[in-house]
């Protein structure tokens, strides 16, 4: 009886630390969507505004006079969407041929893409400035999804995945059938690999959504910006609405929610998918 009153004291202990823990996690996104339906002076009053207010339309008229702001989200869906299908697209090839294909030079050449991921990302802003600049690409959003298409991460996990999905028998039977590679890919490891590349599209739509570092780099003109970047030069020294800029915040973030909200069990298997074969 004792140790059944220890148990669930030790029980009881943890749901408070974990809900405390959530609380604190959630209250930044709590304070945004609220302080974008306050105008600028309540939202620096003490104590701050802890619930919904009536200004959600003001600080919208304000940030769209002030930003193309739709165009800007129609501008980072248009790139979230390309990198998506791109990034599935190369990973998924290159993540197949390192686990069933077999060619001179395979494991020097996955080391070398594993490498790459060794390279803090600082490090690749001068060069990839210097090649879009050389192929006319600055102020292009293709300058913002096609560097990245084929991304060391997403090789690496679908050829994680792919090592224990899609067995070595399966594919020699097809190759004795007379099917092609690239036949073999497509009608028997695409489907296969369906649960990977599921993680890796919600990965890379959520990383190129959020992208701030790249537009910055490469995008010149505001009406091509995307949201990050966009909601950026909202902000001055003494000037800022702050109200407007949660407002487009809370826009920004809402996609990313519902979509993770949908999708967590599914983005959760996928990563761990493959780990232990």
């Amino acid at each position: 009886m004792k140790h059944h009153a220890t148990s669930s004291l030790a029980t009881g202990a943890a749901y408070a630390v974990v809900g405390a823990g959530a609380l604190l996690m959630l209250a930044p996104f709590w304070f945004m969507f609220v302080f974008g339906t306050h105008p600028r002076g309540e939202i620096f009053r003490l104590p701050p505004p802890a619930f919904f207010g009536s200004a959600l339309l003001e600080n919208l008229g304000i940030l769209t006079a002030k930003l193309p702001f739709w165009h800007n989200v129609g501008w980072s869906l248009y790139v979230a969407l390309m990198s998506t299908g791109l990034t599935l697209l190369f990973c998924s090839m290159g993540g197949y041929a390192f686990a069933r294909l077999e060619f001179r030079g395979k494991n020097a050449l996955f080391g070398f893409v594993m490498g790459t991921m060794l390279l803090p990302t600082f490090m690749n802003m001068i060069p990839t400035f210097m090649v879009m600049d050389a192929l006319g690409w600055i102020d292009q959003h293709r300058a913002l999804y096609i560097p990245g298409a084929a991304s060391a991460f997403g090789i690496f996990l679908v050829r994680q995945y792919a090592g224990s999905a899609i067995p070595k028998e399966l594919v020699e039977a097809a190759r004795m059938d007379g099917c092609s590679e690239w036949g073999i890919y497509w009608r028997i490891a695409l489907p296969l690999l369906r649960p990977a590349l599921g993680t890796l599209g919600l990965v890379t739509f959520i990383g190129s959504w959020n992208n701030f570092m790249a537009p910055l780099v490469v995008m010149r003109s505001t009406a091509h910006y995307t949201l990050p970047l966009a909601l950026r030069t909202l902000q001055a020294p003494s000037s800022t609405e702050w109200g407007a800029l949660m407002a487009g915040s809370a826009i920004a973030t809402l996609p990313l929610i519902v979509l993770f909200a949908i999708s967590s069990r599914q983005l959760i298997a996928g990563l761990t998918a493959g780990a232990v074969k």
